[in-house]
């Protein structure tokens, strides 16, 4: 591998990846980048988990998406169990899927016949939080060497950063939303009812809980049609 091209190559990336103004944008940079820069990649995803169900975000190809349902459904799979990690690995290489029964003995075997030939999943954490995990493929056995599982490590501390930057400048932004919303809301149920803020805000909150819905939402449908119905 050329390490200073590759170097700057990942100096790019990550510019590049500060420069991205949603979360979507910023995990599509992600994962283009990992087949651009991570020999031997052909295809790639991130994984995150909700409880038991796999969400796949910004995926390169379908066999991506295939290959998160398929861990999904059986519970087994690298990346799966790199996104559940706590204290144990944070990296998983899988050189030829031909021979992995023994660690996903009904994975291995069904991943290889979507045409998975060997794997790379690196988690995306912080200090404060775990994010999920980078799951990079290739349909060729042995695809993958120490210097893709580097250059993989390197955009998966880069990605994790710059996520967990794109996701709070995301939630600042529904956040003002929201109160720019809720405060429309209220001044709308004060002029029609000559309410005080505090009797307008009880309205939307008694509203919210009598009718099980998030005061943003109740906000929004004041916003709306004028007034509650």
């Amino acid at each position: 591998m050329d390490w200073a091209r590759f170097a700057q190559q990942m100096a790019s990336m990550a510019r590049g990846l500060l420069a991205q103004t949603s979360v979507d944008a910023t995990l599509e940079r992600v994962t283009t980048s990992a087949v651009e820069l991570v020999e031997g990649c052909d295809a790639a995803g991130i994984l995150v988990l909700r409880g038991t169900r796999v969400l796949t975000l910004a995926p390169t190809e379908q066999l991506v998406t295939d290959s998160d349902l398929l861990q999904e459904r059986l519970g087994e799979g690298p990346c799966f169990n790199a996104a559940r990690t706590k204290d144990g690995e944070r990296v998983y290489r899988i050189p030829d899927f031909t021979q992995e029964q023994p660690r996903w003995p009904e994975f291995a075997p069904q991943a290889h016949g979507l045409g998975i030939g060997s794997m790379m999943g690196f988690l995306l954490y912080t200090d404060d939080e775990e994010l999920g995990a980078l799951n990079i493929y290739s349909r060729r056995p042995g695809a993958f060497t120490d210097a893709s599982e580097l250059a993989g490590w390197l955009l998966a501390s880069h990605a994790a950063v710059s996520f967990s930057s794109a996701r709070t400048h995301s939630q600042l932004e529904e956040a003002l939303s929201t109160r720019h919303t809720i405060g429309e809301a209220m001044g709308i149920i004060m002029g029609s009812h000559r309410l005080s803020e505090d009797q307008a805000f009880d309205v939307l909150r008694r509203y919210s809980q009598e009718n099980n819905v998030k005061l943003r939402e109740v906000a929004r449908l004041v916003c709306e049609r004028g007034g509650l119905t």
